[in-house]
C-alpha cells in the first residue's frame, strides 16, 4: 500500500488521528491549518512592525505635517491709483521687486493738516507732480499713503500684493516699504487715531509674514553714501521706523515719531504675536 505524504509535516500517527475524523471536520481542519500557513508566510515576508508600540493608530496630531506659521494681519482696505488719477511718466522704467518686505519706513508729507479727507486725491496728484516732475523721479516715492480719516492709498505702481522697490528712503528702498502720513506732524502736532489705526494695519498685513516680529529690529545694508551709513555698511535699524532712522532728516516728525513703538505694538497685535 502506497504511503501517503505527511500533511504539515506531522507523524504517521497525526495523519491516521486526521484521517479518522469526519469528513466535515477534516475540511475544517484543513481549512485552519491553511490559514495558519498563509498567516506565516505573510510574518516572514512583512516582517515585525516598525510602528512604535504606543503609536495612536491614525492620530491626526501625529501624522499631520505641520504647517508654517504665518505672521501676517488681514489685507486692509486700499485704494488703487486710478481713483485718485495717478499719472505716469511717458519714459517711466518697469517697477522692480525685493524679495520680502522686511521692514516699514514711516514718513509725513509736510502737507497742511486740518484737511477734509475728500480733498486727498488732489493732494496726492500734488505729492506725485512734485517726485514726478519736480524731482525727476519715475513715480511718486511713497509705496502707500494714509489720510487723517485712515483711508489708505496706493502710492508707487507695481502691484499693492508685491513688494515694489519705492524712491522714499535712500540707501533703503530696497525690502521696505514706505508709507506716508499726509500731513505734518512735528512736535506738538495731533496724529488721528484712524491714522495710527491704519498705519498698524497696513504695516501688520506689507511686513514679510515670516520676517522679524514689527517691534523688534531688522538688518539692513545701505545703497547710498547719502544715508546715515556709507553703502555696504551693514546697519540694525527698526523693523517699523521713521525716515530719520536711515537718512539725516526730521521726517516723520517728532509727534509721528513718538508714536511708532505704538504702531508697532498694534501691527503685533494684528499679526498674533
Amino acid at each position: 500500500m502506497e504511503k501517503r505524504d505527511n500533511v504539515g509535516g506531522g507523524s504517521d500517527g497525526e495523519e491516521a488521528s486526521y484521517m479518522r475524523l469526519p469528513r466535515t471536520r477534516r475540511a475544517r481542519a484543513a481549512a485552519s491549518l491553511t490559514v495558519l500557513a498563509l498567516l506565516a508566510t505573510a510574518s516572514v515576508l512583512l516582517g515585525p512592525s516598525s510602528a512604535p508600540k504606543d503609536a495612536a493608530v491614525g492620530d491626526p496630531e501625529r501624522t499631520a505635517p505641520q504647517r508654517a506659521v504665518r505672521q501676517q494681519g488681514p489685507r486692509p482696505v486700499i485704494v488703487p491709483r486710478t481713483a485718485w488719477r495717478a499719472e505716469s511718466v511717458s519714459t517711466a522704467p518697469a517697477a522692480r521687486y525685493a524679495p520680502a518686505v522686511k521692514a516699514a519706513v514711516i514718513h509725513h508729507t509736510s502737507s497742511p493738516n486740518g484737511y477734509d479727507c475728500e480733498s486727498v486725491p488732489k493732494t496726492l496728484r500734488g505729492v506725485y507732480a512734485g517726485h514726478a516732475y519736480g524731482r525727476h523721479w519715475d513715480d511718486i516715492g511713497y509705496n502707500f499713503l494714509v489720510d487723517a480719516c485712515g483711508t489708505i492709498y496706493e502710492g508707487r505702481a507695481g502691484g499693492v500684493d508685491r513688494a515694489v522697490i519705492g524712491a522714499h528712503t535712500k540707501g533703503f528702498n530696497d525690502g521696505t516699504v514706505g508709507i506716508a502720513a499726509i500731513g505734518t506732524f512735528t512736535e506738538g502736532a495731533r496724529v488721528p487715531e484712524p491714522m495710527l489705526d491704519a498705519i498698524a494695519r497696513l504695516v501688520a498685513w506689507k511686513l514679510d509674514p515670516a520676517g522679524p516680529d514689527p517691534r523688534g529690529t531688522v538688518t539692513l545694508v545701505s545703497t547710498n553714501d547719502a544715508s546715515r551709513f556709507p553703502k555696504g555698511t551693514t546697519a540694525v535699524l527698526p523693523v517699523v521706523g521713521g525716515h530719520t532712522d536711515g537718512y539725516p532728516t526730521t521726517c516723520p516728525g517728532a509727534a509721528l515719531y513718538a508714536k511708532l513703538p505704538d504702531i508697532s505694538a498694534r501691527a503685533a497685535r494684528l499679526q498674533r504675536r
